[in-house]
């Protein structure tokens, strides 16, 4: 596989370059020092962000695009084969990458690099431990699945040996990635399009969890049904969170009229301290559970965490509060798995009628 060094910019090619995942990761390169050209159907606002910071991008994709000065090309699982360009880059030799094996090359460039993985409840996760670690001053480079206000988007590219990241496990993506601490947050059936059944999905975490190499860390939910079959004879260190026993638990939690989850979190025996959640659900209170454990083994201090923690209000269409039309409250959630809908449903009703009056 072609490998990324930092140390050793080259010319990077992606087919496909507005997308939002895929711009971010083009953004990296650019600030590392990367020449970076790209094709798209249509100019688009982050077509024009690239391009501002440096970016050559071609509109509409045609063979004309590939060329002998670029030394590899990025494309996603919606190009196929017949793609003009890919088929260009196969007939000249280009080598080429999967974005999710760039993203993986991108993390082995970091001394740090945070994976957070789990059917259910990544992006807020992820987005709850970027506000903490930007909250502790950890400059972290960040690449979210949502847009997150704090960093006006999905990517922030930081000064720091931080990086963050979803890790999807749709079509096993997240086995092409490189982390050093990896979050397992849950594990459910789904994409059942890809996997054959919830087997199939526990054995792609599995191996999720495998790839930590001796020195890395898993942070894993304990109530994940049979745990050992995901943590067994793994020789990265292991902390679960969640219940009392575990390494990480809250205590005393409590919801005022919004939903929003209050809690200590406890380690081991001892508390951590008292943290409230600008964010409704039990669910919230397990992810907050989970960026916590995460940061704590970073190293933030306990006032960041609390800060960081406080200053989150949610990522775009996870459970985003748009109004009032003749006295009901409209909510705009992204939730579309039969688990996700109930979570977002015990939400609702914590969520009382006197605050939607407010």
């Amino acid at each position: 596989m072609y490998q990324i060094n930092f140390s050793r910019p080259v010319s990077v090619h992606f087919i496909g370059i507005g997308g939002i995942s895929m711009s971010g990761l083009a953004a990296i390169l650019l600030k590392e020092g990367f020449r970076v050209s790209g094709s798209d159907a249509k100019e688009s606002q982050l077509t024009k962000w690239l391009e501002g910071k440096g970016a050559l991008i071609t509109y509409g994709q045609s063979a004309a695009n590939i060329n002998s000065s670029q030394d590899v090309v990025v494309y996603t699982a919606a190009i196929h084969p017949d793609n003009p360009e890919f088929m260009a880059a196969r007939e000249a030799g280009i080598p080429m990458l999967t974005l999710a094996q760039l993203l993986g090359e991108i993390m082995q460039n970091y001394d740090m690099p945070i994976a957070v993985s789990g059917t259910h409840g990544k992006t807020t996760t992820t987005s709850m431990l970027s506000h903490i670690m930007l909250a502790g001053d950890m400059d972290p480079t960040i690449s979210v699945g949502g847009i997150l206000k704090a960093i006006h988007g999905n990517i922030r590219v930081g000064s720091s040996q931080n990086f963050i990241t979803e890790a999807c496990e749709y079509t096993n993506s997240f086995l092409s990635l490189a982390p050093k601490i990896s979050l397992i947050l849950n594990i459910d059936a789904d994409h059942l399009d890809f996997f054959k059944d919830l087997a199939d999905i526990r054995r792609s975490f599995r191996q999720f969890a495998q790839k930590l190499p001796r020195d890395g860390v898993l942070i894993i939910n304990s109530s994940i049904p049979s745990l050992e079959e995901i943590t067994e004879g793994l020789e990265c260190r292991i902390i679960t969170y969640g219940a009392p026993g575990d390494d990480y638990y809250p205590v005393h939690v409590t919801y005022n009229e919004l939903g929003f989850g209050s809690f200590d979190l406890m380690h081991g025996q001892a508390c951590l301290g008292h943290f409230d959640l600008m964010v409704p659900g039990e669910h919230n209170v397990s992810n907050a559970a989970a960026a916590l454990a995460a940061a704590d083994l970073l190293g933030v201090d306990r006032k960041a965490m609390y800060q960081g923690l406080c200053s989150f209000t949610g990522t775009d269409r996870r459970f985003e509060r748009k109004g009032q039309v003749n006295g009901i409250t409209i909510i705009d959630d992204y939730a579309h798995h039969p688990t996700e809908i109930r979570a977002t449903l015990k939400a609702c009703l914590l969520y009382t009628s006197d605050a939607a009056d407010d």
